[in-house]
């Protein structure tokens, strides 16, 4: 598929940014809201089913060729919640609620049990109703530490242990995070789909 032009179906500038930078000067990713700021209801019960949601959507908005990330961090303890519902877990309070939660939730789960891994879902669709999307996927496993560490990142990284690094995702800096993380690994499978 040959593209120079996608929209990002996310109004989050951070998120821009470092999605660009992963994809290089090739392909120039511009934000749905430039074209809208309106939201499309997440009614989808996993990260695919919501990254193609938003991908549509922001398809239909701009008329161009979109992508979409669904993110979220899944606890093996919890049944893998967070899950879809990572950035309102603590009904939309904020990071710092988010991993309050997910401490209390955890208080009684020894180290050993404490497995979870980031996950992202890449959708992109060509236009609106595209009825083949690609779909890449990319899974970061660590585990949750019992107190937050670190100032870098944004999220659950202060409570995610990156073992092959011996710190937490919070730890790292931007180009090491942008090596390893869920996301780098979707976006490195989308590339090769793409032949870039």
């Amino acid at each position: 598929m040959q593209l120079n032009e996608l929209v990002l179906a996310s109004h989050n500038a951070g998120k821009l940014k470092e999605l660009q930078d992963m994809l290089g000067e090739h392909v120039r990713l511009r934000s749905v809201g430039e074209f809208s700021r309106e939201e499309p209801e997440e009614t989808g019960l996993s990260f695919v089913e919501n990254a193609i949601l938003k991908a549509r959507h922001a398809a239909r908005l701009s008329g161009l060729p979109a992508l979409a990330d669904d993110s979220g961090l899944a606890v093996d303890a919890l049944g893998g919640a967070p899950g879809i519902y990572s950035a309102r877990y603590a009904d939309g309070q904020g990071d710092a609620a988010n991993n309050a939660k997910l401490l209390q939730a955890l208080r009684e789960v020894p180290e050993a049990q404490r497995s979870a891994q980031f996950v992202c879902a890449l959708a992109l669709v060509r236009h609106a109703d595209d009825p083949l999307p690609i779909i890449c996927e990319g899974l970061w496993q660590g585990r949750i530490l019992q107190a937050p560490r670190g100032s870098n990142g944004f999220g659950y990284d202060p409570l995610f242990w990156v073992e092959e690094r011996q710190c937490s995702s919070a730890e790292l800096d931007k180009a090491s995070k942008n090596q390893l993380s869920h996301r780098a690994r979707a976006m490195q499978l989308l590339k090769q789909r793409l032949g870039l």
